[in-house]
C-alpha cells in the first residue's frame, strides 16, 4: 500500500476516536472502545484504552494507537507496547507530512 493512502486511512480513524473520545468524555468515562488507526482500510478491530492514554497519543500528531500487532514496520515504529493496545509514532517522511497535516489537533490552541 502506498504512504499517502496509510496516512489517510490513519487519519480516518484517528478522526473517528476523537469522536469516540469526546463521547467518552461527556459521560466521565476512564476507558474508552476506540477502533484500530492502522494503514488497513479494511481493520475495524477495537482497541480498548484509557482515555489518558489516549489523549497522551493525540498530543503529537505523528503518534497512533493501534491493536497489538497492526503496526507497518515501513512507516513507523511502536513506542509502546500496553497488552490492550500499542502507540506507535510515523517515521516515513511522506506519511509524517500528511498526518500532520491531516491532524484535527493541529489548529486548535
Amino acid at each position: 500500500m502506498e504512504p499517502n493512502r496509510i496516512a489517510t486511512n490513519e487519519a480516518l480513524f484517528r478522526d473517528v476516536n476523537e469522536r469516540i473520545a469526546e463521547s467518552a468524555q461527556r459521560f466521565h468515562a476512564d476507558d474508552a472502545q476506540f477502533v484500530c488507526e492502522c494503514g488497513d482500510s479494511a481493520c475495524a478491530d477495537p482497541v480498548p484504552a484509557p482515555l489518558d492514554a489516549y489523549e497522551e497519543v493525540r498530543t503529537d500528531g505523528t503518534h497512533f494507537l493501534l491493536a497489538p500487532g497492526h503496526e507497518d514496520e515501513r512507516v513507523e515504529r511502536v513506542l509502546e507496547r500496553e497488552r490492550r493496545y500499542q502507540v506507535v509514532e510515523k517515521f516515513h517522511r511522506a506519511v509524517v507530512a500528511q498526518v500532520r497535516r491531516l491532524d484535527p489537533r493541529a489548529n486548535t490552541a
